[in-house]
């Protein structure tokens, strides 16, 4: 494949707060640590070399990947490397998506390969781990139960049950079905299918049979997938769930936070509460919260709890204690040496709300990368741009402002009435002259006859690139063609289709360009054709 890179300011997709975030804006300095660029990761090293959980950590890995390792070498070395307090991990994480979702669902584990690779090639006495970190405990099923391919919407219809990791995946086989069949004749699809209905139609809990897909399909790069929800790993984190929900810390400090950058203008996306933990069984994750008895409520189950009786489940029972959007990503840099979290950009945005919070449970706040945004595509695509005399980068414009264009460059008239109006100015410069002189009053008048002009003369220009576009049909048609193959439904490729889409057409091929043509500290859109 060959590539092509786009500014994030350049495509109209990004926030004003990551691009801000990404272009080092000095107001935002104070709402993260160290800056995503090597000398940010060098300081990064340093803050996390007391990384004291390996042992636990590499024990809890191994029991998740019974029976995953026999042809998986390079997986096998890196959880073993995690005891060694040389190696450190580089973090991406992402809801369960049924057969992964959304394209940038791949984008998100390549970048997070890349970038292991780039910090070795940088600091080559040390390891660097490329984790994906599975959201088991997310309650959100609507979100995940579906994916697209090749335009075709694909559901798994069952009832919602406690944290998604744990739901039963013994009713996919008819959706296993209809997405295999989806994937048409080829050594490529045969792969793939067989790839799905392993992980899917062994009777797996919905995080077993994802970390057998990415596993399927990531391992050779030494991808390693953690599964957070599960006593002895919770058990590390159960002193800030204490500490948290009894003395509600995390409010105070992520409040502050997201007041602080409201005032300076920026976007904020997620808010804190009392208490930022669920209760979690096998049945239901619920919310805590204390009512106005005191007590420690588990919302619409009938469980209470005194302060002391919490404590004692905290301590004996602490995998029922499921953190929600705000203490999530604590968690997961007191369980892993982790450097740095790759995201999406509304993530990243988020995750700016929280420094203040880590900060005060003594936790190193983890350098913040985006995820590449990319783009894929073909030859025959890419000729119909070029020879539609448009550019990688002009085609983020809408599919009006591209058409308009267009007309204006290949038409044989003058479209505009710049000279036009310019005349009509004089004269009406004029006009208010003499009206002044008669009577002071008027020079509104012909003010508002003047704008009255303008407006017309702004339609009349409009009908008259109207009426020229029936010169260009044929054009026109096309860019409406190419905007809709590479902005499926008026939206970035990477958000509606499946990756199976392009795997069937490149095989494990795929995988490789993206890693290979990524670069996430480069912070461009990457096309890849």
């Amino acid at each position: 494949m060959k590539a092509t890179y786009i500014d994030y300011k350049d495509t109209n997709s990004f926030s004003k707060t990551l691009l801000a975030y990404l272009a080092g804006d000095k107001a935002l300095q104070p709402f993260y640590g160290n800056s995503p660029d090597m000398a940010g990761f060098e300081k990064q090293l340093q803050q996390k070399a007391s990384f004291k959980h390996r042992k636990p950590l590499v024990d809890a890995l191994t029991h998740q990947y019974t029976g995953l390792l026999e042809d998986a070498a390079l997986v096998e070395r890196n959880i073993q490397l995690l005891a060694d307090t040389n190696t450190f991990t580089v973090t991406t994480g992402h809801q369960l998506n049924i057969f992964t979702g959304p394209l940038y669902f791949i984008f998100k584990i390549a970048s997070t390969i890349r970038l292991a690779q780039d910090l070795k090639a940088k600091f080559p006495d040390k390891e660097f781990i490329p984790v994906y970190w599975m959201a088991t405990e997310d309650h959100d099923f609507e979100e995940i139960n579906n994916t697209r391919v090749f335009g075709k919407k694909i559901s798994w219809d069952v009832p919602r049950i406690s944290g998604t990791g744990r739901m039963d995946t013994d009713t996919m086989r008819q959706v296993v079905k209809e997405y295999c069949g989806m994937l048409g004749l080829s050594d490529n699809s045969t792969k793939l299918t067989a790839i799905v209905q392993d992980a899917y139609l062994q009777n797996r809990k919905l995080a077993d049979a994802t970390r057998v897909l990415v596993n399927a399909l990531f391992k050779d790069y030494g991808l390693v997938i953690v599964d957070a929800d599960k006593p002895e790993l919770k058990k590390l984190f159960a002193g800030i769930i204490e500490d948290d929900i009894l003395n509600e810390k995390s409010l105070r400090a992520i409040s502050t936070t997201t007041t602080a950058l409201e005032e300076l203008g920026f976007s904020t996306q997620v808010h804190a509460r009392e208490c930022n933990f669920f209760y979690l069984t096998d049945e239901f994750r619920e919310r805590i919260v204390k009512n106005e008895d005191g007590l420690y409520e588990v919302l619409h189950q009938s469980i209470f709890f005194t302060a002391d009786e919490l404590k004692r489940e905290i301590k004996n029972r602490p995998e029922r204690f499921s953190p929600n959007v705000v203490m999530r990503p604590l968690y997961q840099e007191v369980i892993l040496p982790n450097l740095a979290y790759i995201g999406g950009g509304a993530e990243i945005v988020y995750w700016l709300q929280f420094k203040a919070n880590f900060d005060q449970f003594k936790i190193p706040f983890p350098i913040l990368v985006p995820r590449n945004s990319a783009m894929i595509t073909d030859d025959s695509i890419a000729g119909k741009i070029y020879r539609l005399d448009l550019t990688f980068k002009s085609i983020f414009k809408s599919t009006t402002a591209l058409q308009n264009e267009y007309v204006r460059r290949h038409t044989t008239h003058r479209l505009n009435l710049r000279d036009e109006w310019m005349e009509f100015n004089a004269i009406f410069g004029k006009l208010k002259l003499r009206s002044h002189k008669i009577d002071p009053s008027l020079g509104a008048s012909a003010e508002a006859v003047k704008a009255r002009l303008k407006k017309a003369i702004n339609n009349l220009e409009k009908k008259l690139l109207k009426a020229d576009k029936k010169n260009h049909q044929e054009a026109l048609v096309q860019i409406e063609r190419v905007k809709e193959k590479l902005f499926p439904n008026g939206g970035l490729q990477e958000r509606s289709e499946n990756f199976a889409t392009l795997y069937v057409k490149y095989g494990d091929s795929l995988v490789q360009e993206l890693i290979k043509h990524f670069d996430p500290l480069a912070f461009k859109f990457t096309i890849l054709y």
